[in-house]
């Protein structure tokens, strides 16, 4: 059965430490629902009421549109081995850009990857836990290196003007603040 908790508990960051992969979602009142699935040891809790990730560069930019627009955010972990559990975090989200103070900050406690672009941070509201009895067990047979390799191989310059080519605005053209140079989590404070 779901129980619910108002905080992250040692035990649950324990379990998200240990999941090679957890999935992002976010809204806003009109337009797509972005679901998006993430990888390479990026998700840190960083206190029982804030945790994050370091977001690189990709296709697109929804989580960024979404939480300038909106500001709800869920992630969810979910085991793949014999111990069965789906654990989700909900609360509001803000970004924080690349080269500004609080980057700055953040960024010795995420991994080192080419391409990031920002962190996304998760002022946690509330913590679900539930049995997870229908995920399959699955075994891990590593990470991807595409994405790494395809950001390294294109260098900063690069990577700057794809991010300003196809990362500015959502799906729905919503503004996703990347243009603006502006450290989205210091208006948000």
């Amino acid at each position: 059965m779901a129980e619910f908790f108002d905080h992250i508990t040692d035990k649950q960051a324990d379990f998200i430490s240990a999941q090679p992969m957890f999935f992002t979602a976010t809204a806003c009142a009109t337009g797509r629902i972005n679901l998006s699935p993430k990888g390479m040891d990026c998700f840190r809790v960083l206190g029982p009421n804030l945790c994050g990730y370091l977001d690189v560069t990709g296709s697109g930019n929804e989580t960024s549109a979404h939480l300038k627009h909106d500001g709800r955010i869920t992630f969810m972990f979910n085991s793949f081995t014999r111990n069965p559990l789906i654990l989700r975090l909900y609360g509001r989200g803000r970004v924080v850009r690349a080269g500004t103070p609080a980057y700055n900050d953040l960024k010795p406690g995420f991994p080192d990857l080419p391409g990031a672009r920002q962190i996304i941070l998760m002022d946690v509201e509330s913590v679900q836990t539930s049995c997870g009895y229908a995920v399959p067990e699955m075994e891990l047979k590593g990470e991807r290196e595409t994405l790494k390799k395809w950001a390294a191989s294109k260098g900063e310059e690069a990577i700057s003007a794809y991010q300003r080519e196809k990362n500015t605005r959502s799906i729905d053209g919503l503004d996703t603040g990347l243009d603006t140079g502006l450290d989205t989590a210091a208006l948000m404070d």
